[in-house]
C-alpha cells in the first residue's frame, strides 16, 4: 500500500497524457472545494453531506448518557506517537512496564505499550517497502504449475492454488485486459516533477512548501511559470493543496518504485523484504514470536491520518476533531509500502481481540490472499470476542462483487459473510466531485455502506501538522469512528448490532450517483448493500431504540433491511 495511495490512480492515468497538456491543463481544472472537516458536518445545517457528528452528540447529551472508553485498533503502517492530537489518546497496555525488556503480561509480546509491530525485527529494524502479493504467488507456484499440468489429478486445495496462480500469472505477465502502465513515461513525469520542484524551491527561497503556498507564488520568468503549472496540476488533481512538496514527491517516488518492482517481478522472484527483518517462519501461523514494539517506525503517514479521523481529541482547540470523543488508539503495524502478508494481518486481528479492542480499522487491501484461511479464522475469533472489523473497499473503481479484493468478509469454507464485518466505499460531496468518489470500489453485495472519503482533513506526522488525504482508506475510519462513538454510549451493543445501526440509518442521496470509474449514473442501492451514506446522528437514534437484550435487532448474521431516508437539498 503506497504511503500516499490517493495519488496512484491519477499517476497511472497520467502516463498516457501528453507532456505539453500536463503543463497547460492546470488553469482549467475545476475540482470543487469543501471546508476542512466537512465529513463531520450536517447537510441541513451546514450544507455538506457529512455524517452529522455535532447533531449526534447533541442527541446523546439530550439523553444524559455517560460515555465509556472504547479501544479501537488500527492495523496500518504506523502512527506518530508524539502528535499533539493523538498522544493523549493512545492505548496504553496497563499490564506492561515500558522499556524493561520483559513480557510482563505474558501475551508473547515484549514491551507492547501502544500496540505491536508485526513487520519489525527483534533487533529494532522495520520493514518499509515490500513486494506485491501477485508476484509472490506467481513465483511461489511457478515451478509447480509453470509446465503443463493435469488438473484432474489435483485435490481441492491444489485446484484453488492453480486457479490463484493462473490469475497471478496474468497479472504479472500481463494478459492485455488491463491498461498497462508505461513505466518509462512514468519515470519521465517523476523526473519532470522533481526538476520543477528544484526550480520552485530556488525561486521561492524555501525547501518546503504546500500546494496552497505554491498557488500564491508570483513567478518571475517563463521557467518558473512552467514549473509551477506542472506541479499545480498534480497538487490540484489529487486535492492535496495542504500537502508539502516533499510529502507529495516522496509518495510519487514510492509509487514509481512500486511499479518498477512489479515490472521486475516478470522475470525475477521478489526479494524477501519481510523475512530478512522478521526472521519468522511465514508458513507457520503458530510461529508468533516475532516483531517489535515500535509502532511509529519510519512510515506513519497513513496510520497517523487514519487515527486522527477516528479519534483525534475533540474540542481541544488543536488541529481537528475525530469522530469519537472517548477512544484509545491501539496501533498494530502490519502494512508496508507494498502488499501486506496474510499471516501478519491474521495475527494483528487476534492481537487486537486479545488486548481489548472492540473496533478494528483495516484501511488496506490486495488482489490475492494465499492464506485466507488464517484471516477467516482470525475473523471468527474476533467475532467470539465481540469485535467489529471495518474494512476499506479499495480504490480501483471496480465492482468487488466480481473482482477479488482481500481481505473480505466471505468465508472461504462456507462462502457466507462474516457478521462482524463492514466494508466501506468512499462518498464525496456534490460540491467537490459528486456523491461517490471516482476512485471508490463498489458492489451491491460486498460494499455495505459509503462514507466520506474525499479530501479528508486529519493529522499527519510532524507533531502538530495536518493535511488532506483521500481514498476508501479515509472513509473506513469514518465508519470505525462512528462505531466506536456508538459503543461509547451504548456499550452493550454487539458487533452485529453496531453494523445494524450503521446500515439501517444510512442516508440515501435521493438522486442517482456516478458509478465510479464510468459515466453511468445509478442509484446508490445498485452499488452497495445499504444504498446509503453513513450518518452518526441517525445511527445513534437507531442505537437508542435497542437494549441489552437485543430487541429490535436482526438475528446474528442476518443482513439488515434498511429503511433509507432521502436527503433533500
Amino acid at each position: 500500500m503506497n504511503k500516499l495511495v490517493k495519488v496512484a490512480g491519477f499517476l497511472t492515468a497520467l502516463v498516457v497524457a501528453d507532456q505539453t497538456a500536463f503543463a497547460q491543463q492546470e488553469k482549467s481544472i475545476k475540482t470543487g472545494d469543501v471546508p476542512k472537516g466537512w465529513h463531520l458536518l450536517d447537510k441541513t445545517k451546514d450544507g455538506y453531506y457529512g455524517i452529522s457528528v455535532n447533531k449526534a452528540y447533541d442527541f446523546i447529551h439530550s439523553k444524559n448518557l455517560k460515555g465509556k472508553t472504547v479501544v479501537v485498533a488500527i492495523i496500518d503502517s504506523g502512527i506518530d506517537t508524539l502528535h499533539e492530537d493523538l498522544k493523549d489518546i493512545l492505548w496504553v497496555n496497563p499490564k506492561e512496564i515500558p522499556g524493561n525488556g520483559i513480557d510482563d503480561d505474558g501475551n508473547g509480546y515484549v514491551d507492547d505499550i501502544h500496540g505491536w509491530n508485526f513487520i519489525g525485527g527483534k533487533d529494532g529494524k522495520n520493514v518499509k517497502q515490500d513486494s506485491y502479493e501477485g508476484a509472490r504467488v506467481y513465483h511461489m507456484y511457478k515451478s509447480k504449475f509453470g509446465d503443463k499440468v493435469d488438473t484432474t489429478k489435483m485435490n481441492a486445495d491444489e485446484k484453488d492454488q492453480y486457479k490463484m496462480w493462473l490469475k497471478a500469472k496474468a497479472k504479472v505477465e500481463g494478459d492485455g485486459s488491463d491498461e498497462q502502465v508505461d513505466l518509462g513515461r512514468l519515470r519521465m513525469f517523476l523526473t519532470m516533477a522533481q526538476k520543477s520542484d528544484s526550480i520552485l524551491r530556488a525561486g521561492m527561497k524555501k525547501d518546503t512548501y504546500t500546494g496552497n503556498e505554491l498557488d500564491t507564488f508570483k513567478t518571475e520568468n517563463g521557467t518558473q511559470d512552467t514549473a509551477k503549472g506542472q506541479l499545480m496540476f498534480l497538487f490540484k488533481n489529487n486535492q492535496m493543496m495542504e500537502t508539502t512538496n516533499k510529502e507529495f514527491l516522496d509518495g510519487f517516488e514510492e509509487f514509481v518504485s512500486g511499479e518498477e518492482r512489479k515490472e521486475e517481478a516478470k522475470s525475477k522472484a521478489p526479494e524477501d523484504y519481510r523475512g530478512e527483518v522478521t526472521h519468522d517462519n511465514e508458513q507457520d501461523i503458530n510461529d508468533r514470536s516475532y516483531g517489535n514494539p515500535d509502532v511509529m517506525a519510519s512510515t506513519p503517514f497513513h496510520g497517523t491520518h487514519v487515527a486522527g479521523i477516528i479519534g483525534a481529541e475533540r474540542n481541544n482547540g488543536k488541529g481537528m476533531d475525530g469522530v469519537a470523543d472517548n477512544v484509545r488508539i491501539m496501533m498494530i503495524r502490519a502494512v508496508p509500502d507494498g502488499d501486506e502478508h496474510d499471516k501478519d494481518i491474521a495475527l494483528a486481528i487476534r492481537y487486537a481481540a486479545d488486548n481489548g479492542a472492540k473496533v478494528v480499522n483495516m484501511s488496506f487491501g490486495k488482489d490475492f490472499s494465499p492464506q485466507k484461511k488464517w484471516i477467516d479464522e482470525a475473523v471468527r475469533y474476533a467475532e467470539s470476542k465481540g469485535v467489529l472489523l471495518v474494512h476499506a473497499a479499495g480504490n480501483d473503481a471496480k465492482d468487488i462483487d466480481t473482482a477479488d479484493n482481500f481481505p473480505n468478509a466471505i468465508m472461504r469454507d462456507t462462502h457466507k459473510k462474516a457478521a462482524n464485518w463492514i466494508t466501506v466505499g468512499a462518498s464525496g460531496d456534490p460540491q467537490a466531485g459528486g456523491f461517490t468518489a471516482s476512485f471508490s470500489n463498489y458492489g451491491k453485495k460486498q460494499v455495505d455502506v459509503f462514507a466520506p472519503g474525499v479530501k479528508i482533513w486529519s493529522s499527519i506526522p510532524g507533531g502538530n501538522t495536518y493535511g488532506n488525504a483521500q481514498g476508501t482508506s479515509m472513509a473506513c475510519p469514518v465508519v470505525a469512528g462512528t462505531a466506536a462513538f456508538l459503543l461509547e454510549y451504548f456499550p452493550y451493543l454487539t458487533p452485529q448490532q453496531l453494523k445494524y445501526c450503521i446500515m439501517k440509518s444510512a442516508q440515501a442521496p435521493g438522486v442517482k450517483v456516478n458509478k465510479p470509474g464510468t459515466d453511468e449514473t445509478v442509484m446508490l442501492s445498485d452499488i452497495s448493500q445499504s444504498g446509503g451514506i453513513i450518518n452518526a446522528y441517525e445511527a445513534a437514534k437507531v442505537a437508542a431504540t435497542l437494549n441489552p437484550s437485543g430487541n429490535k435487532v436482526a438475528p446474528t448474521g442476518a443482513s439488515p433491511k434498511p429503511t433509507l431516508k432521502n436527503k433533500k437539498g
